[in-house]
C-alpha cells in the first residue's frame, strides 16, 4: 500500500471517533507534559541554585575553626586569629583576598526599634570577596578601620526593621550598649541555605574586637572565621591546598577547615542533576501507562474491525498492508499526543518561571527525546494488535461479520 494513502486511512480512522482518540492519546498527553515540566523545573532549580550560590561569591573559600578530638579529648587549640589572615593574604599566591571575620548576635536598637542580629566585625575587603553592593552612603575604608571608629553597615532588611522609611544615613544606633553611626545600606541581596545578608550589620574589625567583642588569646586576636577569594576560579583548589599547608606549619596542626564555594556548586549541580533524572524517569513512567492504554484500544479496535479486515482481506489486501495501517494508527495517536504533550509541558514550564524565581528551561535534546520516546511506545504498544490484525483469516473475518 501507498504510505500516504496508508497516512490517510490511519486518520480518517481515528477521526471518525474523536472522544476515543482523544482519550487514548490521553496518557500519552500526561506523561509528556509531566516528563518536559519535570526536566525543565529541575534545570532552573539548578540553575537557581547555581546563580545564588555564585552570587555569594564563586570564587570563594571559608576558612574555620575546629576542635580535634580523636585522642579522646579536646585539647588546648590556637584557633584562627587575625594575624592568619594577614599571612593567607600575603602567602598564599593563589589568593586574591582575604577578609578576617568576628561575628556575634547582639542587640540593635533605634529609639523604641529593637532587634537581635549578626554583627560582623570585618574589614573592607569583604565586599569584593562577597559580592556586596552598597545602595546608599560609602562602606567602612582602611582609614576607619585603623581608627577603630565606631560606624555600622546595615543590610537591606535590617535597616527597614530599624528605620522603616526614614534615611539611617548619619544616624546613630546602639549596639550593645554603644553608639554606632550609620553610613551605608546595602542593596538588597536575598536569603539562601540559611544565610541572610540582608539582615546584617558590618562594623570594622578593630572596633569589633576593641569595643565589642573584647576577646583575647596568647596567639592574638581571636576570629570567628576567614573569607577567602581565589584570583579565579582555576585557582580555587590551589588556594585551598596553599591556605592548608600555610595554616597548618603556622598552627602546628590542622585544627581548621577550609571549604571552598566551587565544591558547593559541584556538588548541588550533581545533587540536583540526578533529582532532575529520577524526577523525568518517575514521569516517564506515565507514557509507559499511555501506551498500554494505546494497546488496549488498538485491540478493541481489531475485535470491532474484524468485517473489514476480513473484506479487505478478501479484495486483495496483503498481510503487510493491515499490519502497517494499525502500527500508523498507533503511531499518529502517540506522537500527536507527545506533541500536545510537550506543548503543555513547556507552558507549564513558563508558568512557574513568571511565578516562581526559577529560571526554568527545557533543553532542545530533552524535547526531542520525549517526543520520539512517544513515537517509539506508539510503535511498541501497536505492533501486538497489528499484527493480530494481519493474522486474522479472511474467511473466519467475514464469516463473523
Amino acid at each position: 500500500m501507498n504510505p500516504i494513502e496508508c497516512i490517510k486511512m490511519a486518520v480518517a480512522t481515528l477521526t471518525a471517533d474523536k472522544l476515543r482518540s482523544s482519550l487514548t492519546m490521553l496518557g500519552i498527553v500526561i506523561g509528556n507534559a509531566s516528563v518536559i515540566a519535570m526536566v525543565g523545573i529541575g534545570q532552573g532549580a539548578q540553575n537557581y541554585t547555581l546563580n545564588k550560590l555564585d552570587s555569594f561569591g564563586p570564587n570563594r573559600l571559608l576558612v574555620f575553626s575546629s576542635r580535634d578530638d580523636s585522642e579522646g579529648f579536646i585539647s588546648e587549640q590556637r584557633g584562627l586569629v587575625l594575624s592568619d589572615a594577614e599571612a593567607v593574604k600575603k602567602q598564599a599566591s593563589a589568593v586574591k583576598s582575604a577578609a578576617p571575620v568576628i561575628e556575634n548576635n547582639l542587640l540593635i536598637s533605634y529609639r523604641n526599634n529593637q532587634t537581635y542580629t549578626q554583627v560582623k566585625g570585618t574589614t573592607p575587603a569583604l565586599r569584593e570577596i562577597r559580592n556586596l553592593m552598597v545602595d546608599r552612603g560609602r562602606f567602612f575604608d582602611a582609614s576607619l578601620m585603623r581608627q577603630s571608629s565606631p560606624v555600622v553597615v546595615l543590610g537591606a532588611e535590617l535597616a527597614e526593621k530599624l528605620f522603616d522609611r526614614e534615611n539611617p544615613i548619619g544616624k546613630d544606633i546602639q549596639i550593645k550598649n554603644t553608639s554606632f553611626q550609620v553610613i551605608a545600606v546595602m542593596t538588597a541581596k536575598g536569603s539562601f541555605a540559611g544565610e541572610n545578608e540582608d539582615n546584617v550589620a558590618y562594623i570594622p574589625i578593630t572596633t569589633m574586637a576593641t569595643q565589642i567583642d573584647g576577646r583575647r588569646s596568647a596567639f592574638g586576636t581571636p576570629i570567628s572565621h576567614i573569607q577567602v577569594a581565589a584570583k579565579d576560579k582555576h585557582n580555587v583548589r590551589v588556594a585551598a591546598f596553599q591556605i592548608t599547608n600555610l595554616l597548618t606549619r603556622l598552627h602546628g596542626r590542622k585544627d581548621f577547615v577550609v571549604v571552598a564555594n566551587k565544591s558547593f556548586q559541584e556538588l548541588v549541580s550533581q545533587v540536583t542533576g540526578v533529582l532532575s533524572l529520577m524526577l523525568g524517569a518517575i514521569a516517564g513512567v506515565s507514557l509507559f501507562v499511555g501506551g498500554v492504554g494505546i494497546m488496549n484500544i488498538m485491540l478493541v479496535s481489531v475485535t470491532e474491525r474484524t468485517p473489514e479486515i476480513g473484506l479487505r482481506k478478501a479484495i486483495g489486501a496483503t498481510p503487510q498492508a493491515i499490519l502497517a495501517q494499525f502500527l500508523v494508527e498507533s503511531i499518529i495517536l502517540s506522537v500527536s499526543g507527545g506533541l500536545i504533550g510537550t506543548a503543555i509541558g513547556i507552558s507549564g514550564v513558563a508558568i512557574v518561571g513568571v511565578l516562581t524565581p526559577l529560571q526554568p528551561s527545557v533543553p532542545i535534546a530533552a524535547i526531542a527525546l520525549a517526543v520520539g520516546i512517544s513515537g517509539g511506545v506508539g510503535l511498541i504498544f501497536g505492533v501486538v494488535p497489528a499484527r493480530r490484525a494481519a493474522q486474522l483469516d479472511p474467511i473466519i473475518a467475514l464469516k463473523n461479520s
